[in-house]
């Protein structure tokens, strides 16, 4: 497979080019305007952020893209899925709200806001990719109906991932919430009782007759006819369906691939990077630890896994910020400029697993040629 290109900006600016300018520049530079926008519906997979992290994008920049995009004569929204864990964006009512609160709305952003997997996380469709863990991955509908996907991905660091890029960007970020427990669970799910008030909404919806009430009220499991979907843990609004347990992260960030593969198959794709306010940890925190390296710039490629391999690697090379943060704390008195922060922040991950893995099923290249712009 031959290089793929990236195309790399800078942050400084001037008078006469602020870096809405040079985003729209490289941009356009990166190709964009050759993909196939014109009347139709284009999806641009962002991170809306939890409510108390200021680490997320920057409303201006996605503003930004959906005008470029409806320039070309595209249809941009904004999306992303609901999340596993319960909090501000678990259903689309508390998700629209925090999109809201944290700057994307349709004046802001000028584009229209859509929760890809609908009010509760069930509005899927499932993909054949025929993976070496995932088969049929488990896609926000709004994402799988979409014309042309375009992913906005702030890269930082991430507590099982190693680092958020584009790949789980689109491929965790894309993934239903059932999608999500598959990414994420080593087994079935199962019942916290001290949670569980016995409204019987999981029995009512379960599609596989693997849910009942006993005696006390609580819900209970048959695992001889429970097949994992995970629609309990969607539909469940007091946490007592969970997660059992969780995968290793290898393994995880092989699914995000096979996940990535589902949300761009048969899709004209682009992918934008934003590193920026690297924090050690995923936007999904309702807070943001500080900065691990400088802010550096912002990447553009129509090659996903290009585009994170040429993220990782450029973090890699930065030195490490002589504040106060995590990196610092633990590592004071060593140059590690070079150095896996990724690793060094979270030991027990493998993010590049997930790139050998993407790269394997033909998401894309880890060999790129680096365009600065």
């Amino acid at each position: 497979m031959a290089k793929s290109k990236v195309y790399f900006t800078n942050l400084r600016t001037n008078p006469n080019s602020n870096l809405l300018d040079k985003l729209e520049r490289l941009c356009r530079r990166a190709g964009i305007a050759d993909l196939p926008v014109k009347d139709n519906f284009v999806a641009m997979k962002i991170h809306f952020g939890e409510p108390g992290n200021v680490a997320y994008i920057r409303p201006n920049f996605a503003a930004r893209m959906a005008h470029l995009v409806r320039s070309l004569g595209g249809k941009p929204f904004l999306t992303d899925c609901n999340t596993l864990y319960s909090g501000c964006r678990a259903n689309a009512v508390d998700h629209l709200q925090s999109a809201m609160e944290n700057g994307f709305n349709p004046i802001s952003a000028q584009c229209q806001v859509i929760i890809a997997d609908g009010l509760k996380g069930t509005d899927q469709v499932e993909i054949p990719v025929d993976g070496e863990y995932c088969k049929a991955p488990k896609i926000g509908a709004a994402l799988a109906d979409a014309d042309v996907i375009i992913s906005l991905t702030h890269f930082k660091g991430h507590e099982q991932a190693g680092f958020g890029g584009a790949l789980k960007n689109l491929g965790m970020g894309g993934a239903s919430v059932p999608g999500k427990l598959e990414l994420h669970g080593a087994s079935q799910p199962k019942i916290d009782r001290d949670h569980c008030v016995g409204c019987g909404v999981c029995v009512r919806h379960c599609a596989h007759d693997a849910l009942s009430l006993d005696a006390e009220h609580k819900a209970v499991i048959d695992y001889d006819h429970c097949v994992g979907c995970g629609q309990c843990v969607a539909l469940c609004q007091h946490d007592a369906a969970v997660l059992a347990s969780w995968d290793t992260s290898q393994r995880l960030n092989c699914k995000i691939a096979e996940y990535t593969k589902a949300v761009l198959k048969d899709k004209p794709n682009f992918h934008v990077s934003f590193i920026m306010n690297v924090s050690p940890e995923c936007d999904c925190w309702n807070h943001n630890d500080a900065a691990v390296v400088p802010d550096l710039g912002i990447l553009a490629s129509t090659d996903p896994v290009a585009i994170d391999q040429a993220c990782a690697d450029m973090v890699i090379k930065a030195p490490v910020l002589l504040t106060d943060n995590e990196l610092h704390d633990h590592h004071e008195h060593e140059n590690l400029e070079g150095a896996d922060k990724f690793h060094l922040l979270h030991p027990d991950t493998d993010w590049q697993a997930g790139l050998e893995h993407a790269e394997k099923i033909g998401v894309g290249t880890r060999d790129y040629e680096l365009i600065t712009v």
